[in-house]
């Protein structure tokens, strides 16, 4: 699978040796050489795969400075940090155990966009590449300090008064999915005097469950929070990126709920701190992508600030942010992004961030979790082989048009007054995929399966 998110392949079957060398060669052509920055997300074939990336970027004449396992979100910072020509993570993000891959970053720290992409494959599918002679291969070199640099930036962060949270000696658990977040989740956590209980922490890229961080794969971790009588439950998938909250009931708020708590927080920061000042009306704008929440909406509208929504896709979203030079941001997938620390979906910035509202709150995580507008989220799938979906959604948009707002960026969205469907086509199947989000979750399921019924 090539796409906007990288490489990834199941190992040995579909990414095997020869497609890794392809495109990281192409990658370091791509860079026009330098220094690139790597690191893997704990899977058991990373290392192999790590190895295989090293050598060949050694080869192309590259620096390379491995940072083991560590988070995604942490190869960004440190290539922003380094000024390093570019990164890759080596990862498959919430597949499987058997699947892996890799995601490549530009000078800036975000990932490739899709000109850039555009560019680096066609690189790739050229082939041909010119390796260096044997006294002109790069350096390697090895370098662990970015997992507490990772922490300490956070912690840097003005809307964070560690003291405080320090104090209040939180009781968490944690699954980190024997993954990436298995050392700098709970190192974060005990660094805010939290009463850390460990899940699956022991980084083996044996993987103790699905890796989704989606309700039905946290049915242990829900468990483990009653049972210890937890103030709160963190997961996070296994490079790190995605963030999930677990009440102190045992109940997963929602991946969406993630992005809108972090938000209402960041809004209230950044109005208490402006309010005697001259403000920016431009940058006073929240960005997220076309399937997240309506909530976001509501919360932005609280506040005066303006919604800006995009394609999905991080990159998408990180873009626009940067244009635009918005506050807060992310994906309804759990993923925050904030502009303080670095333009990418970060779960160890919204960890503390989470606390620290928590305490200012003043009551439990399932009362700030109602205290926000209520929606539920439904999906489902239609199979479209061998139609054109341009086609689809020109009749659907005939039949619906009249009753919603109608938006063509990314597949086909139509927000209706209190709800709405987002239909997109996948990139790697015949498929496409239906997300309806209403008021209550039977409202949610009748509007999926009645534009399944119409796709079909």
């Amino acid at each position: 699978m090539v796409s906007i998110s990288g490489i990834r392949g199941i190992v040995g079957e579909t990414l095997t040796p020869e497609i890794i060398v392809k495109y990281t060669a192409a990658y370091a052509e791509y860079c026009g050489g330098g220094t690139i920055v790597i690191g893997r997300d704990g899977r058991i074939t990373g290392k192999v795969i790590g190895n295989i990336v090293s050598s060949t970027l050694l080869s192309m004449g590259c620096d390379v400075i491995a940072l083991g396992v560590v988070p995604t979100p942490t190869v960004a910072l440190a290539v922003e940090k380094l000024g390093a020509s570019g990164g890759i993570s080596i990862t498959a993000s919430h597949n499987p155990i058997e699947w892996n891959g890799l995601k490549f970053f530009s000078s800036t720290g975000l990932f490739l966009d899709e000109e850039e992409n555009k560019r680096f494959w066609e690189i790739a599918n050229r082939g041909n590449f010119k390796y260096t002679r044997w006294n002109e291969v790069g350096q390697h070199h090895p370098d662990d300090t970015f997992i507490q640099r990772h922490i300490d930036e956070v912690l840097k962060l003005p809307y964070i008064d560690k003291k405080k949270i320090e104090n209040r000696k939180f009781k968490v658990v944690i699954d980190c999915i024997n993954a990436a977040g298995g050392e700098i989740v709970p190192k974060l956590l005990r660094q805010l005097g939290c009463d850390v209980i460990e899940m699956n922490c022991d980084v083996s890229g044996v993987f103790a469950r699905a890796p989704e961080p989606i309700p039905e794969n946290l049915t242990e971790v829900c468990e483990r929070v009653k049972k210890e009588k937890a103030d709160i439950g963190i997961v996070v998938d296994p490079d790190v990126d995605r963030l999930v909250f677990i009440d102190e009931r045992g109940e997963p708020i929602g991946e969406e709920y993630t992005i809108t708590c972090i938000t209402k927080f960041i809004l209230e920061k950044y109005f208490n701190k402006n309010k005697s000042e001259i403000r920016n009306p431009k940058s006073e704008i929240v960005i997220v992508n076309l399937s997240t929440t309506r909530a976001i909406n509501d919360v932005a509208q609280s506040f005066g600030v303006a919604v800006v929504r995009t394609p999905v896709g991080e990159i998408n979203v990180a873009k626009k942010m940067k244009e635009i030079g918005a506050i807060v941001g992310g994906e309804g997938s759990g993923g925050v992004i904030l502009p303080d620390v670095h333009y990418g979906r970060d779960a160890i910035v919204g960890i503390p961030l989470m606390l620290e509202q928590l305490i200012e709150f003043g009551g439990t995580l399932s009362e700030l979790k109602q205290s926000f507008p209520q929606y539920f989220i439904a999906k489902s799938k239609v199979s479209v082989a061998g139609k054109k979906t341009s086609k689809l959604f020109e009749q659907l948009i005939s039949i619906y048009g009249h009753l919603g707002k109608i938006n063509t960026d990314d597949g086909l969205k139509i927000d209706f007054p209190d709800s709405w469907v987002h239909l997109r086509k996948s990139n790697t199947e015949p498929i496409i995929r239906i997300i309806a989000e209403a008021p209550t979750m039977l409202k949610a399921q009748e509007l999926a399966e009645d534009f399944k019924q119409q796709l079909e």
